[in-house]
């Protein structure tokens, strides 16, 4: 393995991924994206990589290879989170949104690029997102290329992260078959969390995570940066001084719920949802409790977190603290943007374990002739489908016969 193996981060924001690995030894070339904001952090956190601005949806192969004038060169590794939001579940799914489509080029500019190891990542929605036809427009083309895969929903709580934060993460090698990060800490709070090794460490809680910081600030910039928080006034500070550690807006009076959450709790009656499928309504604001894992931080989720033992939001620095990015990572933007940049990253404590298992891959030797497969394929974290997973496991065992076959179950490597 090389002192100091490459990396291409596509779809990079800030670059918490690239961070994690960059901890590791590894030297990042380039990181890309379409978004100033997540350029200008990317660059400001990663000074020696080059932060490219480009539209991956539009790039040609070719192309991108020669914008990130790599020349006769391939990198090592390339990473990638392509945008999410057309199959989150924070928000509504959209079939046919042409972010979905992102994944699909993702595929390709790797198997272009033809680095010895890919990562990806993305929410769990993208799973069951068209049926699962989302998974085979990733694996198709990596398969094709030689790739030899896993693929499986992890929770980033059970990796030492003080936050329940499923996400599929794929890593695929060229010539052997790929390391994959082993859990490292155990949780309770999510469904599964448990059955990635009880026997482990248990995860950091929030009270842990937050600890050390000073009393928020009441007005920017805060120390340390961004750890600054407006006090709430009239309704909002009404229910935030409603809310005990827990409880979500569900759990209150009607009359304290937002326009926008009573429209949510009742979006799916309107979409003519029958009962028994509708499911509960969504959390909305929630106070958080000091004891346990946070819930996942997401873009769009700064108003919507109460400090576990004041009537007032996390901090932007809080809401870092909570993804394990460092105190002097800076964010550039205002609040909100800051806050999408923190909630759309891979936790770099996340990515130091990913970091490992990339290490550990480029150590093996290579076979040349290798045929590209899906190693296993490990979409739950409990050990029951539901009826829509249980047929995009049909659909993926079809497609990918063989070692996939039986690894759709956490307790098969853990």
């Amino acid at each position: 393995m090389k002192s100091r193996p490459t990396v291409v981060d596509l779809f990079s924001g800030c670059g918490g991924l690239s961070w994690g690995l960059e901890k590791n030894g590894f030297r990042i070339i380039s990181g890309v994206d379409n978004w100033d904001v997540a350029l200008r952090t990317f660059q400001e956190n990663h000074r020696s990589a080059q932060a490219v601005s480009a539209d991956l949806g539009t790039l040609d192969c070719t192309d991108l290879a020669e914008l990130l004038k790599l020349g006769p060169r391939t990198p090592d590794v390339v990473v990638g989170g392509p945008p999410c939001q057309g199959f989150s579940s924070a928000g509504q799914r959209r079939p046919g949104d042409a972010r979905n489509t992102l994944v699909g080029g993702f595929a390709r500019l790797v198997a272009h690029l033809s680095p010895t190891v890919f990562v990806f990542e993305n929410v769990e929605g993208f799973l069951t997102a068209e049926r699962g036809s989302r998974i085979l427009e990733l694996l198709d083309p990596l398969v094709g290329a030689g790739y030899r895969i896993h693929l499986r929903k992890i929770n980033a709580a059970n990796f030492g992260v003080p936050q329940h934060r499923k996400r599929v993460i794929a890593i695929g090698a060229l010539g052997s078959d790929p390391q994959y990060p082993e859990p490292t800490h155990s949780a309770y709070g999510a469904p599964g969390a448990r059955l990635a090794g009880c026997h482990l460490p248990a995860t950091p809680t929030l009270g842990e995570a937050l600890a050390s910081l000073p009393p928020a600030s009441r007005a920017a910039p805060g120390e340390p940066e961004d750890h600054y928080s407006a006090p709430l006034q009239g309704l909002d500070l009404e229910r935030a001084k409603a809310l005990r550690p827990g409880e979500t807006m569900r759990d209150l009076p009607e009359k304290y719920w937002h326009d926008s959450y009573r429209r949510r709790a009742f979006r799916r009656v309107k979409d003519g949802t029958p009962t028994e499928k509708r499911g509960g309504a969504p959390a909305g604001l929630r106070r958080l409790r000091l004891d346990e894992p946070a819930k996942a931080v997401t873009g769009a989720a700064r108003n919507e977190c109460i400090h576990p033992t004041e009537d007032r939001c996390l901090t932007v620095r809080e809401y870092a603290r909570l993804q394990t990015f460092p105190d002097n990572f800076t964010f550039f933007g205002t609040a909100s943007a800051r806050m999408q940049l923190i909630g759309n990253a891979v936790p770099p404590l996340l990515a130091t374990k990913i970091a490992e298992a990339v290490q550990e891959t480029l150590r093996k030797p290579t076979i040349d002739g290798e045929p590209g497969a899906l190693l296993s394929f490990v979409p739950t974290l409990s050990n029951g489908l539901s009826p829509t997973l249980d047929k995009v496991v049909r659909l993926v065992r079809a497609r990918f016969p063989g070692p996939s076959q039986r690894s759709y179950q956490p307790s098969l490597w853990v």
